[in-house]
């Protein structure tokens, strides 16, 4: 995941040459869009009154909801599925500073056996109790019977609200038609909607500010007049030191993680004047 990202960044300053077929200065753009998203690997670190211990190694995945037009264009629907939206200004030919948020979903996969090193010790009663030295434990929760060891996912979701700095350049133009190519960086926070259910507490699923992201993306725009398409590859880094997990305020958890993220965007361009 590293390596990718890495890769990326080094595109968008390999593909970084000027062409200024296009007065852009001073246009806006606002884009919406879909995603799919994979995760690398990520201990997490669970602690709170009676606990503290780190899950090693623990996989997750995205969910994409299936396409029907009924979610995907209806008002009161259309942010159940990853999604993408950004407005940006040209701040000359070439260059365009945009807010973006990333709404992305993160699920650690059920019924996964990891390391877990660590100690709890709750007033109930349970298996979970003891003291844990790279132990084997399988991550697991009944979703009807509403128990287990744990469930544990950004699923409403993992939001990612960031500044984008961003380069365009023309690689073909053909009357009112336009190939372009973008990269750029970004930096934000982390603003997740956690749903989490752990070791018998209440289920708990609030918004909070959980952390700090950063990114690199590369894209081709295919621009028809003041309408275009976009398709781009995002890398990045998420550090969460700060997730909330139950009701209770001091039982917290913290992971970071790479990601690589597939986008598909429509959006317009226009001028205020």
């Amino acid at each position: 995941m590293r390596r990718i990202f890495l890769i990326l960044f080094a595109l968008s300053s390999v593909f970084s040459y000027s062409q200024e077929k296009e007065n852009r200065k001073g246009e806006f753009i606002i884009l919406w869009g879909w995603n799919r998203a994979w995760y690398s690997d990520s201990d997490i670190h669970f602690s709170g009154p009676d606990y503290d211990f780190t899950l090693h190694n623990v996989k997750a995945r995205d969910r994409q909801t299936k396409f029907d037009p009924g979610i995907y264009f209806h008002p009161k629907w259309i942010t159940l599925p990853q999604t993408n939206f950004k407005i940006g200004y040209f701040i000359t030919n070439n260059y365009e500073i945009s807010i973006a948020v990333d709404h992305m979903k993160y699920i650690v996969n059920q019924n996964q056996k990891v390391k877990i090193n660590g100690d709890i010790n709750i007033a109930e009663d349970t298996i979970y109790n003891g003291l844990y030295n790279n132990n084997e434990m399988e991550i697991e929760y009944d979703f009807i019977k509403k128990e287990g060891f744990l469930a544990f996912e950004h699923t409403d979701g993992l939001n990612y609200i960031h500044l984008e700095y961003r380069r365009f350049d023309n690689l073909l133009t053909f009357n009112q038609f336009g190939i372009n190519l973008t990269e750029g960086i970004g930096v934000g926070v982390l603003f997740p909607r956690t749903n989490s259910s752990l070791l018998g507490h209440d289920r708990y699923d609030q918004f909070n500010v959980a952390g700090y992201g950063i990114n690199s993306v590369i894209g081709i725009n295919l621009n028809f007049q003041r309408w275009f398409i976009q398709s781009e590859l995002k890398g990045g880094f998420i550090n969460m030191p700060n997730i909330r997990t139950t009701n209770n305020s001091s039982d917290k958890a913290s992971q970071h993680f790479s990601y690589v993220q597939a986008n598909f965007l429509v959006g317009v361009r226009f001028r205020l004047k």
